[in-house]
């Protein structure tokens, strides 16, 4: 069964998660070398998952958006995920995305933020967007930048990481 479609491109249909999804989830996930840039750089177990989606369906319900399942259109499979969330409770926004190893350097990710974006401001009137990225992580500052993101500044965390800071503002006057 699948979730309500959120939005769409060309080659991607975006759509909410739904209960059954932990296996496709578990694939973007549960890969080492595709997590090492996401949060502690570890990959999901299934308990982590089933978590995830229970906070991803409370978002759906308290904020109207949340993180999306990435489906190929052309074969119906989960190929990634992408969203917008607010970690910790910040104000702003803030882009993720990740994709199944055998799914990069497609264009998927530039082509699922612009969208994101786009969706953001257009159905939820967001109009400032922020994404984080380790400085190291070249490709996913690349899709950013391609995506109409700018860096704005580098802030360093708690334990002395440094992490890059990208933000998006919606055109002024309109939506995307």
């Amino acid at each position: 069964m699948s979730g309500e479609v959120a939005f769409q491109t060309n080659r991607l249909l975006v759509r909410r998660w739904t209960a059954g999804d932990l296996p496709d989830l578990l694939h973007v996930y549960g890969d080492a070398e595709a997590m090492r840039w996401v949060n502690d750089g570890q990959p999901m177990s299934e308990v982590q998952g089933l978590q995830w989606l229970e906070v991803t369906a409370s978002n759906y319900r308290t904020r109207g958006y949340g993180m999306f399942a990435v489906v190929l259109r052309s074969s119906g499979s989960v190929i990634g995920v992408c969203g917008l969330v607010h970690p910790g409770g910040q104000a702003e926004a803030e882009v993720k995305y990740a994709f199944a190893r055998e799914h990069w350097g497609m264009g998927f990710a530039t082509e699922v933020v612009e969208a994101l974006l786009a969706f953001a401001a257009g159905t939820h009137g967001l109009r400032e967007i922020i994404a984080t990225v380790a400085p190291a992580n070249l490709a996913s500052q690349r899709v950013l930048a391609k995506a109409g993101m700018l860096q704005r500044t580098t802030r360093i965390e708690e334990d002395g990481a440094a992490t890059a800071v990208f933000s998006w503002r919606s055109p002024s006057g309109h939506d995307l």
